[in-house]
């Protein structure tokens, strides 16, 4: 019964997915959907992987590592939550991508144990759009900046852009968030920064992708609606 209730949910999404492409007039294979597993056991995680999904997200490093072993190997890993500095060597040669960069220091550490592994690691700026106290990021305005310094830093890659937007009911309430990040792409991209690429948008998650599709989304982070509530109790 679960195994039915997350392929139906799936389905769902990649549906949503689909529709939300074709009313931005962009084709299906510019958005990467990535499967947020946080406080999912690992037999829930297979039963999407077994349905085609190779993207999936973790917001906890000792919750990632613990889940790396037990799952195929061909899986991307994504790195979605806020980073602690010694945490870094733990994660950096296994994720394909860490979302939550938002400090020139927490780069550095990165680029630190990237050379220790012999990798270079991709990585996203998170901005903190709407400026809200509770949320990690560099604030709107400062992420160019940070941007040119991190560059400089030769085991790290920016490829582009994360931010989580307000919690929000209506999700229409976000397109002018998710439209002010899409334009600060397109400026830090014409900066024609050295090591710096705009190519990924990270950006919608349950309660809001579609409307983060509709303004640029390259990556949407979806959870709840693959595989239910959360468990707040892990």
């Amino acid at each position: 019964m679960r195994q039915e209730e997350l392929k139906n949910n799936l389905e769902d999404v990649e549906r949503r997915v689909a529709e939300a492409c074709k009313r931005a007039g962009r084709d299906r294979s510019e958005v990467t959907l990535i499967a947020v597993s946080k406080t999912k056991p690992v037999e829930d995680l297979q039963v999407i992987y077994d349905a085609g999904i190779r993207e999936f997200g973790e917001n906890k490093v000792q919750e990632l590592t613990g889940k790396i072993p037990e799952m195929p190997t061909d899986i991307n890993w994504h790195l979605i939550g806020h980073l602690q500095r010694n945490k870094v060597k733990y994660i950096v040669d296994k994720v394909k991508l860490i979302h939550s960069v938002d400090s020139y220091r927490l780069a550095e550490e990165i680029n630190i144990q990237a050379k220790k592994h012999g990798v270079i690691v991709p990585i996203l700026i998170e901005v903190n759009v709407a400026n809200e106290a509770s949320k990690f990021g560099v604030k709107y305005e400062e992420a160019k900046q940070l941007c040119e310094e991190i560059s400089h830093l030769d085991a790290v890659h920016i490829e582009g852009l994360m931010t989580i937007a307000p919690n929000v009911v209506v999700p229409e309430e976000n397109r002018a968030n998710f439209h002010k990040i899409k334009d600060l792409s397109v400026d830090i991209a014409n900066e024609n920064i050295d090591n710096v690429d705009m190519r990924v948008i990270s950006m919608g998650m349950t309660n809001d992708f579609e409307v983060a599709i509709e303004e640029g989304a390259t990556h949407v982070r979806v959870g709840t609606a693959i595989f239910g509530a959360r468990n707040y109790s892990i």
